[in-house]
Parts: C-alpha cells; structure tokens; sequence
C-alpha cells in the first residue's frame, strides 16, 4: 500500500525525533488517513533547516517496506 503525505518540520522541531526521545511519526495522506511509522526512516532527509516535502510511505500488511521522497 502506498502512503502519500506532506511534512515541513524545522531541524529544532525533528530534534526530539532524531535524538529518539519521541520514537514515531504520526502523519495525514493526502487521501486523510492516519499513518504512523518510525521516525528513523525521515533521519537521512534532515537539512540544517529540517525536512520539508511531499513523501510516498510503503507498506505491506501493515509492515513498513520503504519511505521514498518525491520533491
């Protein structure tokens, strides 16, 4: 199943997320489901200014297969 949403967080703002204090994302798609998935997958997208842009989530049978950026 594919997951399409969009995210703007600050550096400041993921901080909590990359040091692992908080362990997962909760997002909307844009088709308005709830998605949560671990907050490692978003790590290698962090810039000095924190991550921003629209994302595909992958799954099968509820299991995270991948996290890809689209722009």
């Amino acid at each position: 199943m594919n997951y399409y949403f969009s995210i703007k967080i600050t550096a400041n703002e993921f901080l909590p997320y990359y040091q692992g204090t908080v362990q997962n994302v909760v997002v909307r798609t844009t088709q308005g489901v709830k998605v949560q998935f671990p907050a490692i997958h978003l790590r290698k997208y962090v810039t000095a200014s924190g991550i921003q842009g629209d994302f595909c989530l992958q799954t099968q049978q509820n299991k995270f297969l991948s996290l890809s950026k689209l722009k």
